[in-house]
């Protein structure tokens, strides 16, 4: 004679499980999304994933994060995607006037001439040989 037993889930059976799950996400100081405890930001996971990469491969460009971590950014950005794509686009705008700022306190003549002059010798090199 062949007994089957099958499992059964109940309401009652299942009520162990927590259903809520946390993003491994911190906000910093600066307002920069991170992975918690590494310097790893949300943007990195995104851009990566935007582009087609797949879990396995963000982690060989970020070998301190765990596919857990990488998994839940990703989770993350998808049932927020909206939202994360504005704080993105305020990120990159951010970076943008960072670069700016940084430019235009720079005085780049003098290293623009030595790039000049050091192209110019390379050249000369060349066409000696």
């Amino acid at each position: 004679m062949l007994i089957r037993r099958r499992l059964v889930y109940t309401p009652v059976t299942m009520q162990h499980l927590d259903l809520t799950q946390t993003a491994p996400l911190t906000f910093g100081d600066d307002g920069t999304i991170r992975i918690t405890g590494l310097r790893v930001t949300l943007d990195s996971i995104v851009h990566a994933f935007q582009h087609g990469a797949t879990a396995e491969q963000i982690q060989d460009s970020f070998p301190s994060l765990t596919l857990r971590e990488i998994y839940g950014a990703i989770a993350y950005y998808l049932e927020r995607q909206e939202q994360v794509d504005v704080y993105l686009q305020a990120q990159t705008q951010a970076a943008e006037e960072t670069r700016r700022a940084i430019e235009s306190r720079q005085n780049s003549t003098v290293l623009r001439e030595r790039i000049r002059a050091r192209r110019m010798q390379d050249a000369k090199a060349s066409e000696a040989v």
